[in-house]
């Protein structure tokens, strides 16, 4: 059974709201209705949609605002604009957001079948990467571990320090590797052990304030990954 387009239309009037759910609804579509952009983009944040409609002026969030978020987040679902008294400006900024097409009130119930029937059309024809975009997406969302928010948060806290420690640690091992050859050439050979006990004092005095640094950079490391492991305990008690 093939899933219903959802279809999001975002208007503060409740007549075009209405008109756009019965004419929609009975082509087959699933339509969700948003009263304002705030309304629209919790909805965003919460569901896919095939297709968006937007007002292109409202109170509060404009239509221009929704359709930019929708190019940020999910670039290849098409966003059509619904104006009655679009300025040019308004129009190219509305394009430079990516909007598919505009619809000009007053609406007919034609205009709205045809409408959505020929931008999903377009969409489904788009190039292919556009369309792998959205492929990828879903795969990564699916794929992606449940995991727990104190666990994504310690990750995100965490990612820093770890990439730092990285960096500082890389060159106290090749210090550590120099000091190890030159102690090792300096037992075969006796002539040379003078000079491999210096090497190996000159690594140690460039090898410690990374030691050093190390440390410090590591302490705060631990000990806020102690503290989101208790919250973490914590908080799995009480639930």
């Amino acid at each position: 059974m093939t899933a219903l387009r959802k279809v999001l239309v975002v208007d503060d009037d409740p007549i075009v709201r209405k008109s756009f759910d019965r004419v929609l609804t009975g082509k087959g579509y699933a339509v969700i209705t948003a009263a304002s952009g705030e309304e629209a983009l919790r909805r965003l944040n919460e569901e896919k949609f095939d297709l968006v409609y937007s007002d292109i002026r409202m109170p509060g969030i404009s239509g221009l605002a929704v359709a930019e978020n929708v190019r940020a987040r999910r670039s290849w679902t098409p966003v059509v604009i619904i104006t009655g008294y679009g300025t040019e400006a308004a129009e190219a900024r509305a394009k430079a957001a990516g909007v598919s097409s505009f619809l000009h009130k007053p609406l007919s119930p034609d205009m709205i079948e045809i409408s959505a029937r020929d931008v999903l059309a377009a969409s489904a024809a788009a190039p292919e990467p556009v369309r792998a975009a959205e492929s990828v997406e879903a795969a990564v969302v699916d794929a992606a571990p449940a995991g727990s928010p104190v666990k994504n948060i310690a990750l995100f806290f965490l990612a820093p320090f770890i990439g730092l420690a990285y960096i500082i640690a890389l060159p106290i091992y090749g210090f550590g590797v120099l000091a190890v050859l030159a102690a090792r050439a300096a037992l075969k050979n006796a002539k040379v052990k003078a000079v491999a006990l210096v090497l190996k004092q000159v690594a140690m005095v460039f090898a410690a304030p990374f030691v050093g640094l190390a440390y410090v950079v590591l302490f705060p490391f631990i000990g806020l990954a102690l503290l989101l492991w208790m919250a973490g305990k914590a908080a799995t008690a009480k639930a």
